[in-house]
């Protein structure tokens, strides 16, 4: 259970649930992401290291991070609305603050703001020592959200 504006929530779906997507659906089935954790509103994803990651110098490819960031919010939309949720990716911020070379990384999203139309949250992305490597805003839209 987690609290969001003083209201403590239980999560509307399971951690095992959330990991089936990921077997289910091919647009993020090759990034092997695992569901470390959840809590209401929120979401923490462990991103194994893959060579086919790695860009020239050897760093794990910016795309990596911001596929996790993006996907750990969508888990953490879920959530609170339900595995069969439709909210999509409105908007995306990324900070590139450190590399990471052939590691794992953590990954955790937490949302901001439920809104009525729009879910506003930030993401993280860290080593597993704790080191911060990204940093990402987020906006979603509740497709059909707006209608009666």
């Amino acid at each position: 259970m987690s609290t969001q504006g003083g209201i403590a929530r239980k999560s509307a779906v399971g951690k095992r649930e959330l990991q089936t997507l990921f077997a289910e659906l091919p647009f993020v089935r090759n990034y092997g992401f695992r569901v470390h954790s959840i809590a209401a509103g929120e979401c923490v994803l462990t991103v194994p290291f893959q060579h086919v990651f790695e860009r020239p110098g050897g760093i794990v490819s910016g795309l990596v991070f911001m596929a996790a960031a993006d996907v750990a919010m969508w888990l953490a939309i879920k959530t609170l609305l339900g595995r069969d949720d439709g909210c999509v990716t409105a908007e995306m911020k990324t900070s590139f603050l450190a590399a990471a070379r052939e590691q794992d990384f953590r990954c955790r999203a937490k949302i901001l703001k439920l809104g009525k139309r729009l879910v506003y949250g930030v993401a993280e992305c860290v080593s597993l020592d704790g080191k911060l490597l990204t940093h990402h805003t987020l906006t979603y839209i509740r497709p059909g959200a707006d209608r009666g």
